[in-house]
Order: C-alpha cells, then sequence, then structure tokens
C-alpha cells in the first residue's frame, strides 16, 4: 500500500512542476543506446502534460566529479524523450541560476523542459541546501518519480522537499507498491534469489529474506564467499576474505534455507574468450576462477523456482556482460519466467540480465532501480520516499 501523495493529488494545472525522473541512461556517440528508464516517466509526464503542468525535469547522468563533463550531458536525452512524447522537448544548459530560470519562465502549459545534469554541481550529492533552494525555486510543486535515486539523500531526491510541496509519481508508487505488497503479505513457496559480485552489501538483505523466504538461492561471485566458508577451495575466484564470517554465520542461521551452487564454470583468466570448464565446487583448478553456475545448479535451482508463488530476483548468477559467462543468468531468467507466481525482478544488473534475454514482458514486474530495490527488500527507509508528503488518513 503506497502511503504518499501522487500527482493525482494535487492540482498542477497551470504550475511549473519540477519532476526527478532517473534518466541515467547508457550513451553512445552522442545517442541513447537504452531507453527503458526513459520508457518507465512516461506515464507520469503524459499524466502531467494531460492536465495542463509546466514540466521542468531534472536527473543525474553518470559520475562526473561535481563540474561539467559533456560526455554525460543530458542533451541527447532531451532529443530521445521528444521523440518518445512526440513533441518538443526544450533543453537548459545548467540546472540552476539564470538559464534554467529563463527556459522555465518561458513554458507555456503541457510544455517540458529537461534541465542539464544535477551532478555537474558538487552540491547534488552533498544535498547541500542552497543548491537544492535553488533547484526548488524553477517550480511550485516536485514530484519524484526517480525510484532508481530514492535511496540517496541528495538535492534533487530530498533537498528540494524542504522547499515544495512533495508528491510520487506513477512509476514511484508502481516500484513501491510492488514490492511492498510482496514483502507485506508474500505468498508461498517464496524463493528469493539473490546474485551479483559481493555479499558485503548485502548481508541485511540476505538476513532479511530468510526472515520471509522459503528458500534462498545464492550465485553470481557472492556464492564463492559462501562455499569458501563452508572449506571449499575456491583458487582464484572472487572471495571476500573479510566476510567469511559472516557468510559462515548466515549458513549457520538459515538451515537449509539457502542453496549454494554444486557445480561451477570455472576459466583460466577474467576474459570474455577465456578457456573455461564445468567443474565441481571442490574441483577449481589452481589459477583458475568460477565466472557462473553450471547446469546441475541450474537444473536444481530451476526446481525449485518452477513451483514458486512468489519469487523476487537481485543479481546475476555470473559474469554475464561476458557471452561465455551468461549461460547461467540466462536460464535462470527463463525459469523465472515460465513459474507461475509473481515475479519481482530488482534493478541493475538483473534488469539488464532479463531485457538481454528478451524476458522483460514476461515478468510481473521488473523493477528501475538496483541499489533502491535492494535497500527496500533490507527494510530500510528510502530518503526520497520518506521526503513525500503523507497521504491524508
Amino acid at each position: 500500500m503506497f502511503k504518499k501523495k501522487t500527482v493525482r493529488d494535487v492540482d498542477v494545472r497551470g504550475k511549473r512542476v519540477l519532476v526527478r525522473v532517473d534518466f541515467n541512461v547508457p550513451l553512445k556517440d552522442g545517442e541513447v543506446t537504452d531507453d527503458t528508464r526513459i520508457q518507465a516517466a512516461l506515464p507520469t509526464l503524459r499524466y502531467l502534460i494531460s492536465h495542463g503542468a509546466r514540466l521542468i525535469l531534472c536527473s543525474h547522468l553518470g559520475r562526473p566529479k561535481g563540474e561539467y563533463d559533456p560526455l554525460l550531458s543530458l542533451r541527447p536525452v532531451a532529443v530521445r524523450l521528444g521523440t518518445l512524447l512526440g513533441k518538443p522537448v526544450a533543453f537548459a544548459s545548467d540546472c540552476i541560476g539564470d538559464k534554467a530560470s529563463a527556459a522555465a519562465s518561458e513554458l507555456a502549459d503541457g510544455d517540458v523542459l529537461l534541465l542539464e545534469n544535477t551532478r555537474f554541481h558538487a552540491g547534488e550529492k552533498k544535498n547541500d541546501p542552497e543548491f537544492s533552494r535553488e533547484l526548488a525555486s524553477l517550480a511550485e510543486i516536485y514530484v519524484d518519480d526517480a525510484f532508481g535515486s530514492a535511496h540517496r539523500a541528495h538535492a534533487s531526491t530530498e533537498g528540494v522537499t524542504k522547499f515544495l510541496p512533495a508528491v510520487g509519481g506513477f512509476l514511484m508508487e508502481k516500484e513501491l507498491k510492488f514490492l511492498g505488497d510482496a514483502l507485506a503479505d508474500p505468498e508461498h513457496p517464496f524463493i528469493a534469489i539473490l546474485g551479483g559480485a559481493k555479499i558485503s552489501d548485502k548481508i541485511g538483505v540476505v538476513e532479511r529474506l530468510l526472515s520471509l523466504a522459503d528458500r534462498l538461492l545464492i550465485g553470481g561471485g557472492m556464492a564463492n564467499t559462501f562455499l569458501a566458508s563452508q572449506g571449499h577451495a575456491m583458487a582464484q575466484s572472487l572471495v571476500e576474505a573479510e566476510a567469511l564470517d559472516q557468510a559462515r554465520y548466515l549458513m549457520s542461521k538459515a538451515g537449509s534455507k539457502i542453496m549454494l551452487p554444486v557445480d561451477l564454470v570455472a576459466a583460466q583468466a577474467f576474459e570474455s574468450n577465456a578457456v573455461h570448464k564445468v567443474v565441481g565446487v571442490d574441483q577449481v583448478p589452481e589459477g583458475w576462477q568460477a565466472l557462473d553456475i553450471g547446469p546441475k545448479t541450474v537444473e536444481a535451482f530451476s526446481q525449485v523456482i518452477s513451483d514458486a508463488r512468489l519469487v523476487v530476483w537481485n543479481g546475476p548468477m555470473g559474469v554475464f556482460e561476458f557471452e561465455a559467462f551468461a549461460v547461467g543468468t540466462r536460464a535462470i531468467a527463463k525459469a523465472v519466467a515460465e513459474c507461475n507466481g509473481t515475479t519481482i525482478v530488482g534493478g541493475g544488473d538483473s534488469a539488464a540480465a532479463v531485457r538481454q534475454a528478451g524476458l522483460t514482458e514476461a515478468m510481473t514486474h521488473v523493477s528501475t532501480g538496483g541499489g533502491a530495490s535492494l535497500e527496500f527488500l533490507e527494510g530500510k527507509t528510502l530518503p526520497g520516499v520518506a521526503a513525500l508528503q503523507d497521504k491524508d488518513e
């Protein structure tokens, strides 16, 4: 249940509305190569346009060091957004200051303006009150539709709410509803799947999921650390030595709830064309490293997934960026897509892997936020959500 106000709860006609979107999209040669995140914002933007709002959009892109970087300009995003909306999108070459306020003041009802990358200013990540105030001064209402950035207390996600009435967009509402409902009253069997490189940033998530899920399937680099904690020699595989004790503790707490790989695809080097073979978890050759789960693990995991009424998946099963080591992740994506339960895929790499496998439409919900969905799964309060106005009870 989403207990925050949304765009439906405010009158936006004729008002300048600052919308925080997540347009952190990949660019190549000045063009957007994947517009999934832009598409995800369209329902909110179309609603605001049709209700006569004057839209001022802001977002970050990449990791500039608080200064202008032409390779991380949002200008190409304005072009793609205009194509998707079927109307011109104005672009301001700064997100605060004279250029931004001049562009904002020229807007008519239903017009759209995209501001330049908020992270070109150090004040964004520092959640600087002065920067927040300047950004907020462009508008009369604030809408946060950037779930992917909701776990960060930055100026454009949390700071501006000190100066403007703040409500959620449809994407924010949808994300929190799917994740919230799934965890508040999960259907069983509830199968959680965790992958990705590190266990250290997922300890809290593992603990929370152990209390909710019937089984927890672990793959990817983090499985190596769990396997090493159980005494398996992992050769050159990525293992977090400092997390071994935590892995042992979680295994002892979990009983049979945690399922680890029973075989692996090991490679001679961390390279896309490296010599590789399937090995047992005790047989990683000296100098080699595990880069994917093996076929027996795929079979075992798929068997468990097939009966699930709810699946929550966050993190790939191997180094899926390399074709040779994407097999396990794709097979698990297929198993999740084919099960009859509700299927929720955390954002980031898992969402990319599902997209790569052409299975996005087969999932109940694919989140746009990797880090945000992880923190939500862990039970943490997301600053960008907490800052929105509560619905009147």
